[in-house]
């Protein structure tokens, strides 16, 4: 972790009488900016990782970090180990900046819908899986119905994903909940649940139980497993869902890339839980996709904007035509899609 520049390691309030409390009234003033940096040390935890995800140095933190806490008058971090921890005040002022940061959001999308509405850009931001069997006929159908409006499309994974939501560099994040996801409660976002992808167990075609109608989890204990990495979404939530079922998987193979997996599937390589909204990539592919035995596994996918923002126009657009391919997504597989070779 990196050290800690003395700014920060100083309290920062001054006692009643000081130059700084008298003028409280007259000249409080804040940077969004750098509010937008005490927002990523709350969620990265260090100066190293909110260095990392902002694209500055820890230095550069450490100086926006003191600014701010000169601006507000308050320390706004303590010394924790190595490391540093938000105070007391610094979480007070990041739940008004939420509010803040809402009401702008707000007066954007009221601008937006005084005018004509329909036009500029918009960037979306989307897990793998979601890019293949979500967008296109979302997209199609925003091309039909705004065509005057260009969208953007951004492939990412919270937390990054949130970083690029909260600095403007994305305007509608979908994703998928798991650890690294912000939770429902988090007021910086207004999300709305678009649909529960079905996993399904991915079975080489000579595999004992290729034949089947529907795969017990545990019976796979023993197996070689192809699983994302373990900071994606879908390899945190196989390795959760083989948890679940009583077991480690055996990993072999790690990777993210649906066909590459598919591929590897194939040719015996192991077996993989995949999720519906890749199906299509299997349709041509010699193996066995099985419903797993009892509740099958699955994962939350959602759509979310900054607090404010769902009242723009075009903003409102994007997410209706996301509902409508979402609610358009199988919730089983098809009769005889045993083999889909």
């Amino acid at each position: 972790m990196e050290p800690v520049s003395q700014p920060l390691s100083k309290p920062l309030g001054q006692p009643h009488g000081h130059p700084l409390n008298e003028s409280w009234g007259a000249a409080f003033s804040l940077d969004l900016r750098r509010l937008t940096v005490l927002r990523e040390l709350e969620r990265r935890g260090s100066l190293a990782r909110t260095a990392e995800a902002l694209h500055l140095t820890p230095s550069a933190v450490s100086q926006q970090l003191a600014a701010l806490a000169r601006d507000a008058g308050v320390p706004l971090t303590e010394r924790d180990g190595r490391g540093v921890r938000l105070t007391g005040q610094a979480r007070v002022l990041l739940a008004h900046a939420e509010v803040i940061a809402a009401q702008l959001e707000r007066a954007r999308a009221d601008l937006a819908a005084y005018g004509e509405g329909g036009r500029g850009a918009v960037t979306v931001g989307c897990f793998s899986s979601g890019i293949l069997g979500l967008l296109p006929p979302a997209l199609r159908a925003l091309r039909d119905r705004l065509p005057q409006l260009r969208v953007d499309v951004v492939e990412a994974e919270p937390p990054d994903l949130f970083t690029a939501l909260d600095g403007g560099q994305v305007d509608v994040a979908v994703a998928v909940d798991f650890a690294a996801a912000p939770p429902h409660t988090d007021r910086r976002y207004t999300r709305e649940d678009l649909l529960t992808d079905v996993l399904d167990v991915a079975l080489p075609p000579d595999h004992r139980l290729a034949e089947r109608a529907e795969v017990p989890l545990r019976e796979l204990a023993t197996d070689a497993w192809i699983v994302g990495k373990s900071h994606s979404c879908c390899g945190a939530v196989t390795r959760s869902v083989c948890a679940a079922a009583g077991f480690t998987p055996d990993i072999r193979h790690d990777v993210n890339d649906w066909a590459a997996l598919a591929g590897l599937v194939e040719a015996g390589q192991g077996v993989a839980l995949v999720p519906r909204l890749v199906r299509s990539l299997y349709t041509h592919r010699d193996l066995a996709l099985r419903p797993v035995r009892g509740e099958p596994p699955s994962r939350n996918v959602f759509v979310a904007v900054r607090a404010g923002a769902e009242r723009d126009p075009v903003l409102a657009a994007v997410r209706e035509e996301l509902r409508t391919a979402a609610a358009r997504v199988p919730a089983r597989l098809p009769r005889g899609a045993a083999r889909v070779g």
